[in-house]
């Protein structure tokens, strides 16, 4: 294939033609490049200077995108995903920045035909984890500039890196349509290459792999632009780093089971290894409680830590539930006591107004709690805020005793842009806005906000277990931990009878809370006849043993069978 022009700055805007046999891209923005064509049956790519003859019978459909996101191999046939809408939420260093309101996925599956049953069967199951794959929220890309790397990073790269394609610029971890680029890339179509950056899913993806990266990790970084200045500080956190899963049965809160404990000190010690490559100094901020089953990671976490503990490597306990319970969040101030040395000795990034290098960060705050969702981000926005003040007092903006609290409109606004980057990662993880946002967001604790989390807390108790084993199947194809392949173990899933072909959640739900209702009513019939005190026993018993039953048997609700095998 001929070389696109890699000088070209990415294509923004793109009209998608869907002719019988082929789709093909055509440049808008202005350029006059040569039109990508994709072939329907192979998904086989040629750059050509002229489109397709339209005099068949059927005119071809013609629509507007704004960027590739990739394609995607399965069984049978390939997959096109492109932007078709777009929002612009922001800019960044003078450039915009856009976020995905809408994808769309084109099949190149004409070879389906050929196919047999099974495959043609199996096709379609992975093809519906596409449609899942179209509602992912918090994706993010720029056409000018790398979202994947922090300031302090950008700004180090060579001159010779700054030419490069954002693609070849990109930090891996978090270039979410890594995978599905490949293919673009192997064809050099470069200015078709687009960034785009996001996050990851929760209780379906819990601790370390062997490698020692570890699930749910979000790289925050907290930016100020004043009189000239600018100012990054940055921030992480992830899943505790060692070998442990909490198995979805239904229960609000499974049960925490440490995997192969013997290996935990080597795990820690590779993901603290990683951390130190990356970021410098590494200060490990664990928030879990001390007891009960989350006091059994944190025992084993502590000790395995322990083997990398130096002068570059910090970890501290702090237990959030105990310390701030519920309400008492303003007692963060007693952690803040413990790590306040730690952040002045490394500190932030500064540029000044001639984009001078004059401070860099030399070390990175790591925290955790069990979904480094709720009480990671109170912790993190404390954090940032003592920060933001510390670079304010440099530039002489804010004097010694200074606060954002003291300006309330500032404060106001602080409180809002960490309240939304809170629930933006926990709708990523969990389906829900984050919990405690109402500290976050207003300073205090509030009923209306109590509230929420019930409701919240019940909502994510439901996606958690009905709901995110597909959308995490979906995220691994897309990401490529798993690949497409027939094999005697991928067998479609077996057909089941009984009061398993039926079973349902909400059907199960429905007569559980029929039954305590029943209960209840019974109840306050007592006072009336007792004989209503046997039938409330009675419904109660049978809600209690149904839930039990459900329980039991919550895979067969909950769980589908995987019909792919890990990437080598």
């Amino acid at each position: 294939m001929e070389k696109a022009d890699s000088s070209q700055k990415l294509y923004s805007r793109m009209r998608l033609w869907e002719f019988p046999n082929e789709y093909v891209i055509e440049p808008t923005d202005g350029s006059s490049a040569a039109s990508l064509s994709i072939n329907r049956h192979d998904a086989s790519l040629n750059l050509i200077d002229e489109l397709p003859d339209c005099s068949s019978v059927r005119a071809p459909k013609i629509q507007t995108i704004f960027g590739l996101v990739g394609l995607l191999k399965l069984l049978a046939g390939s997959y096109l995903i492109v932007i078709t809408e777009r929002e612009c939420v922001g800019s960044y260093l003078g450039h915009p920045i856009f976020k995905i309101l809408s994808l769309e996925v084109f099949p190149c599956d004409h070879s389906l035909k050929n196919s047999n049953a099974q495959q043609k069967k199996m096709e379609s199951e992975f093809s519906a984890l596409l449609n899942i794959a179209e509602r992912t929220s918090g994706l993010f890309f720029s056409y000018d500039t790398n979202l994947t790397l922090s300031l302090q990073k950008l700004h180090d790269l060579g001159d010779e890196s700054k030419l490069l394609p954002l693609w070849r610029q990109a930090e891996p971890r978090f270039l979410w349509n890594n995978y599905m680029l490949e293919v673009l890339i192997d064809n050099k179509l470069d200015p078709f290459l687009l960034p785009v950056i996001q996050g990851r899913t929760r209780m379906w993806r819990r601790g370390v792999d062997p490698d020692g990266y570890v699930a749910n990790f979000v790289e925050t970084e907290q930016i100020m632009q004043l009189n000239g200045f600018t100012a990054s500080f940055v921030q992480v956190r992830g899943s505790i780093p060692l070998l442990w899963e909490q198995i979805v049965d239904l229960t609000y809160k499974p049960k925490f089971e440490l995997v192969k404990p013997e290996e935990a000190p080597k795990v820690v010690e590779r993901h603290f290894l990683d951390l130190r490559k990356k970021y410098g100094a590494v200060l490990a901020v664990n928030l879990v409680n001390k007891h009960g089953g989350e006091g059994r990671l944190c025992e084993k976490f502590a000790s395995a830590v322990q083997h990398v503990i130096s002068d570059d490597v910090r970890y501290l306990h702090f237990d959030f539930h105990r310390i701030c319970g519920h309400v008492h969040f303003e007692r963060l101030s007693i952690l803040y006591e413990q790590i306040a040395d730690f952040l002045d000795r490394n500190g932030y990034f500064l540029l000044n107004e001639k984009a001078e290098k004059m401070k860099e960060q030399l070390g990175v705050v790591r925290t955790n709690c069990i979904d480094c969702l709720d009480r990671t981000n109170v912790t993190q926005s404390m954090i940032g805020r003592k920060m933001l003040e510390s670079q304010l007092r440099r530039l002489g903006v804010f004097g010694a005793e200074e606060t954002i609290s003291s300006h309330p409109n500032f404060d106001e606004k602080f409180k809002i842009l960490w309240a939304n980057h809170g629930d933006d990662i926990s709708i990523q993880y969990s389906g829900t806005p984050a919990l405690k946002g109402d500290f976050v967001r207003c300073g205090q604790r509030t009923v209306n906000g109590i509230l929420k989390d019930g409701w919240n807390s019940l909502v994510r108790y439901y996606l958690n277990n009905f709901r995110d084993g597909s959308k995490q199947d979906a995220i691994d194809l897309l990401q490529g931990h798993y690949i497409v392949s027939v094999s005697r173990e991928m067998s479609p899933p077996s057909q089941k009878g009984g009061l398993e072909a039926v079973a349902s959640f909400p059907l199960a739900l429905f007569f559980v809370l029929m039954g305590f209702f029943f209960a209840t009513m019974s109840l306050r019939q007592v006072r009336n006849d007792f004989r209503h005190l046997f039938f409330s026993i009675l419904w109660a018993s049978l809600s209690v043993a149904l839930a039990a039953f459900v329980r039991a048997n919550g895979r067969v609700f909950c769980n589908r069978p995987r019909l792919y095998k890990p990437r080598s």
